[in-house]
């Protein structure tokens, strides 16, 4: 029998969907004519190995955070799906439709699918104000005609990311508002041409710890109010828990543990996502964190065969060297491509009990309600998290 891939599928709200998808460069710097000579000698050329076989979906409604630590493939996997960055192999697909690189697909594509960058002073113009960003969108698409109906939708779109009152906004410059205003003007912009997928890469990692939370609860209500498939980007997996329904971990290009989010993090099968939850901050912990895994991510120009975790495992074994893992079950809609998990073995769960000391503060909020399931647009200058505290 097959053993299931690693991705989140419900067939019946998917809107976007990634299929094996994989993302290779060209290794720079090589000699000048080093690909002819060593495809002579019948060897490949050097490639960094970005993202390797990646299968993803994103339904209506639901918010997937795709978990991971810098260079693991997040960003790349996210520009991919924006259509931003070609793969080198796999399928995209939108509403269950094959995306076909022909100039209409590159023209309406962007209209279902958007995406927030990390930066939102670097991904606004200074020198236009908040009017001249978001109407482009209208005015490049056709959507609006110029006066007062343009005027009309740009209040009506600012008014949805809780940038009120909106004739207070619309003439500002970016460096003349706030982090957390600057990150909704950017949500808005993506807004305007009412996508049904929003891909939000590290939306809250450039802003103050004091005001991430009010643009988590944004992007928890534009899900629930106006079913939009959010894949959220962080390396906060904590963050992740707070806000996701469900949780992908990504390491070194490839993905080893998904499921539904608070399976992922208190019962986290996959040893890479147990080292992560025991980094997460734990105000309770009375002792240093001690991870039980050395060493760093591997190479990506010539990865590790088999695993690509085990030379960072603690619980390596011979099989991890000779077979990459498939995705073994791991709960009810919960996979992890651990050799642990296989019959007969030792349970990963088990083992990793004693390396996850984060979960316990993150499982100690398993008695609030899931952001999403409740109103969390904020105010405009009311970005501090009193707004939205967690019972």
């Amino acid at each position: 029998m097959t053993a299931p891939t690693l991705k989140t599928l419900d067939a019946t709200a998917t809107v976007l969907e990634a299929r094996g998808v994989s993302k290779h460069y060209p290794l720079h710097g090589s000699v000048p004519g080093a690909d002819r000579g060593l495809a002579r000698l019948g060897r490949p050329a050097p490639v960094v190995h970005a993202v390797d076989d990646v299968s993803l979906s994103l339904g209506a409604g639901q918010i997937t955070a795709l978990v991971g630590e810098s260079g693991s493939g997040k960003s790349t996997l996210a520009r991919m799906l924006a259509r931003l960055t070609t793969p080198t192999s796999g399928d995209l697909l939108l509403n269950g439709q094959v995306v076909r690189n022909t100039r209409r697909r590159r023209l309406d594509y962007p209209k279902s699918v958007q995406m927030v960058l990390q930066d939102p002073f670097a991904s606004l113009n200074p020198i236009h104000d908040v009017y001249y960003h978001v109407s482009r969108p209208f005015k490049v698409n056709g959507m609006a005609r110029s006066g007062a109906d343009l005027d009309e939708k740009i209040a009506s779109v600012l008014e949805r990311v809780a940038l009120t009152p909106a004739d207070l906004f619309m003439r500002k410059y970016p460096h003349e508002l706030s982090g957390g205003q600057r990150q909704r003007v950017a949500i808005a912009r993506a807004l305007a041409v009412e996508p049904r997928v929003l891909l939000a890469d590290e939306p809250v990692s450039m802003l103050d710890v004091s005001i991430r939370l009010g643009v988590l609860n944004l992007l928890a209500d534009l899900r629930e109010r106006e079913q939009l498939a959010i894949l959220y980007i962080t390396h906060d997996i904590a963050s992740a828990r707070y806000l996701a329904d469900t949780i992908v971990v990504m390491y070194a290009g490839q993905v080893v543990e998904s499921g539904p989010a608070v399976q992922v993090t208190d019962s986290p099968s996959h040893p890479y996502t147990q080292l992560l939850l025991s980094a997460a901050p734990d105000p309770e912990r009375a002792e240093p964190v001690t991870l039980r895994g050395a060493g760093s991510p591997p190479s990506a120009v010539a990865p590790p065969s088999g695993c690509r975790f085990r030379l960072r495992c603690p619980y390596a074994m011979a099989i991890c060297a000779d077979e990459k893992p498939p995705a073994f079950p791991a709960g009810d809609g919960h996979l992890s491509a651990c050799w642990l998990l296989k019959e007969g073995h030792k349970s990963s769960a088990a083992l990793g009990q004693s390396i996850t000391p984060g979960a316990a503060a993150i499982a100690s909020a398993e008695a609030t309600p899931h952001p999403g399931r409740r109103s969390a647009g904020s105010r405009a200058g009311e970005d501090m998290p009193g707004t939205k505290k967690r019972r």
